[in-house]
């Protein structure tokens, strides 16, 4: 500290097969000890059993750990730093540095994941994720911690991509919505539980190791996982994935860096000239990156995204969306824990507490969501009112507090922000894959889960600039300051919540209502 629709073209048993430029036929889903058939379509026999959710249950797991982890270290930052002596450089590249392999793999993983197997990816992701968070919890120093979160960047973006891919392949569309609504509260419960988890944790100390329990805790989850993700995880790949694009996969890789890098460490290093160099140089890179698409495309070779997926206004719109959507989301939640912990006082367990009604209301909506699917627009519309609705109710109730701020006085207007992105996140996931072709369901799941990285990044950028730039010089738990800070922060989320609201009537209202 990180949620369909039937595809085109005929689906159900008697679907036929088809020309790889129209809808692709899709592996379906069999038992573990079968083979791979690919001359099924999702939907299949295989598909009405209750199997489905057993396993869409299992990869869930690693979908919870890969966003846990995101937010869990940020509460053992401190006793990191004092245990390891760590420079405030080394704190900062054991925070983000996560996030930074996670960002830059996600699209090359959904990829693999399409080619060799998501069943196969998503183990293999797994293990990588356990095996580095070993190395997280025994890391000697600073130089080794940051090494094995990069790995275990690198494992979370093997394995998350094929968690929506698993949901389009193995689960019926008149029940995805639900499915989705299930994803979103996974989602947001591992975003609001890293600073309650991490802070159990830290305060209890166990066996005098510190920090260290926050990275034990992936290790037994992660093996029961693996074992109940060989034994009941069907296997699906798509049957016309070639071999990876791998000089599109090149370019990609250092356009995201030259985009996410900055946006990541700029902030931390007061903006220096190659943060701003490396902005500029991205633009220049996403373009070599659409050339190279382009003649791969041309070819008849399989580029790592058709980029005419990106011209199709369902998906186009959606993305946008989406990326507005996180970038609100991850910048609430870097002000209001500076506020909470520096601000306020409070200890990382306390904070986490604060943030609990926000979960409970989050989880609670995203599962509404999934039974309010067929109203379309409506119900993401809904969701981004009351979330404004909450933006502003907190940026009131903290500009009338003033220097008298107490935490539990945001707990309404938070629970309203909750329900709002609760009611808007999970169905907008849902619509934005609704209509991709099954064949190219693991390209789209890798730039959505890419798009919501990238979302979080500028977010949690934008929002420093306001929040660091208000708070000044002020010193620790100078609560006027912060109160003054968090304000200043949350008009941020105003706008990026009503330009939300207002790019939702683009969004193709079909899209929506059969998502």
């Amino acid at each position: 500290m990180t949620q369909t629709s039937p595809p085109s073209g005929p689906t159900g048993r008697h679907a036929a097969p088809v020309r790889p430029d129209g809808p692709v036929r899709q592996v379906a889903p069999v038992q573990p000890d079968g083979p791979v058939r690919p001359d099924l379509p999702p939907g299949g026999p295989c598909c009405s059993t209750a199997a489905p959710w057993r396993a869409l249950a299992i990869v869930l797991a690693g979908a919870f750990m890969a966003v846990l982890d995101t937010f869990i270290v940020l509460v053992a930052a401190p006793a990191i730093q004092a245990d390891l002596h760590s420079s405030a450089a080394d704190v900062q590249l054991i925070l983000a540095g996560y996030q930074l392999s996670y960002a830059l793999a996600l699209i090359t993983g959904a990829r693999l994941g399409d080619r060799f197997g998501r069943k196969r990816l998503f183990m293999t992701g797994m293990a990588l994720f356990t095996l580095s968070s070993v190395g997280c919890a025994l890391a000697p120093g600073s130089g080794s911690l940051i090494a094995a979160r990069l790995a275990q960047g690198l494992g979370a973006a093997a394995m998350f991509p094929q968690v929506f891919a698993v949901i389009q392949v193995l689960i019926p569309a008149a029940r995805r919505p639900r499915a989705f609504g299930v994803l979103g509260a996974v989602i947001g419960m591992a975003t609001m539980s890293g600073q309650l988890v991490g802070g159990l944790l830290i305060a209890a100390d166990l066996f005098g190791t510190s920090w260290r329990p926050v990275f034990w805790v992936n290790v037994p989850v992660g093996l029961l996982t693996l074992l109940l993700a060989g034994r009941f995880v069907p296997e699906s790949r798509t049957p016309e994935a070639r071999r990876l694009d791998l000089p599109g996969a090149v370019v990609l890789t250092v356009a995201l860096a030259l985009l996410v890098v900055p946006l990541v460490e700029g902030r931390a290093y007061g903006w220096p000239l190659w943060a701003w160099l490396g902005l500029a140089a991205s633009v220049p890179a996403f373009a070599a990156f659409g050339l190279v698409e382009r003649r791969v495309d041309a070819r008849g070779g399989a580029p790592l995204v058709r980029l005419r997926l990106l011209r199709e206004r369902p998906f186009a719109v959606g993305m946008t969306l989406v990326i507005l959507t996180y970038a609100g989301i991850n910048s609430l939640f870097l002000v209001l824990s500076l506020t909470l912990q520096d601000g306020l006082g409070m200890d990382a367990l306390g904070a986490g507490l604060v943030y609990t009604p926000f979960a409970v209301a989050f989880f609670a909506a995203s599962l509404v969501a999934g039974r309010l699917a067929r109203s379309g627009r409506r119900v993401l519309l809904l969701g981004a009112l009351t979330g404004a609705l909450g933006f502003v109710g907190t940026l009131a109730r903290t500009l009338n507090a003033g220097a008298t701020l107490t935490a539990w006085e945001l707990v309404p207007t938070l629970l309203l922000v909750g329900a709002g992105n609760g009611l808007l996140v999970t169905p907008l996931l849902n619509a934005v894959l609704g209509t991709i072709r099954p064949g190219e369901v693991g390209m789209a799941s890798g730039v959505l889960s890419t798009g919501q990285q990238i979302g979080g990044a500028v977010g949690v950028a934008l929002v420093g600039i306001l929040y660091y730039g208000a708070l000044g010089g002020a010193a620790h738990h100078d609560t006027g300051a912060y109160g003054h800070a968090l304000a200043a922060a949350l008009v941020l989320n105003v706008v990026l919540a009503a330009a939300i609201s207002a790019l939702l009537p683009f969004l193709p209202d079909d899209a929506a209502r059969r998502a």
